[in-house]
């Protein structure tokens, strides 16, 4: 059990969950090689990281880039010669309501929360088999859970990332873990995304009011990752108590 010297690359690691996963990881022994489109944030939380005793490494990674996955994996390998998991956190949610008609919303949370994902697991996959072990872990949201106004196209897109990760589950075999992680309201700046202005303000009180911190959800990755190779933590839901 433990996470000492596992090799972790984490995409939207320049805040939020990202981020406090990095950090949470990290001064558990973790080496963990961070991407995010801010490379100057990214930076940052490395220089923390290291200024800590930590070991971190960082490439500026935009997830919508098939190659900017598969460069920052192969960071991991040349930076500490394997990889042991792979967390696709990138996430963004311009939300709205289905007659605002933002389809270039829709097609933003598409590229990103969907098709990154995608393109992390397949710049890991490879890995994972020549190494024969592996961990992938997904980021999805309680949106997909409970349905609200709002949310049609963001939980549609956190609802395609579960079924793609419950059936790469079932086809892992024995050497390869999957784990989805739902994190119900975070206090992050997941509000600062939303153009509908109602809809800003609605869910801006709604993190007011009931959000967590991130660190809890980095708890619970922690907690699937430092499990013997032989358990598997197959889905995580992490909520406020106070939340509908």
């Amino acid at each position: 059990m433990g996470i000492q010297g596992k090799v972790v690359v984490i995409t939207g690691a320049s805040s939020g969950i990202g981020r406090a996963t990095a950090t949470l990881l990290a001064e558990h022994g973790a080496v963990v090689v961070l991407g995010a489109r801010n490379n100057d944030a990214l930076s940052t939380v490395a220089n923390e990281i290291t200024g800590s005793g930590g070991r971190a490494v960082f490439k500026s990674t935009d997830v919508r880039c098939r190659t900017d996955l598969e460069e920052l994996v192969a960071l991991a390998i040349e930076h500490a010669g394997r990889l042991d998991v792979i967390i696709n956190c990138a996430g963004i949610g311009p939300i709205s309501r289905f007659d605002a008609l933002d389809v270039d919303g829709w097609d933003a949370m598409i590229d990103v929360n969907l098709r990154g994902t995608l393109y992390g697991i397949a710049a890991a996959l490879p890995v994972f088999a020549q190494q024969e072990s592996g961990h992938v872990i997904n980021v999805i949201s309680t949106a997909g859970i409970k349905m609200v106004p709002t949310m049609g196209v963001y939980a549609a897109t956190k609802n395609a990332v579960r079924t793609a990760t419950e059936i790469l589950r079932q086809e892992a075999g024995p050497n390869l873990r999957v784990t989805e992680v739902s994190p119900g309201m975070i206090a992050t700046n997941f509000g600062n995304g939303i153009t509908d202005e109602v809809t800003k303000i609605a869910i801006g009180k709604q993190i007011s009011a009931v959000a967590i911190p991130p660190d809890a959800i980095a708890r619970g990755i922690l907690y699937a990752i430092e499990q013997p190779p032989e358990v598997e933590v197959g889905s995580i839901v992490i909520r406020p108590t106070a939340q509908g």
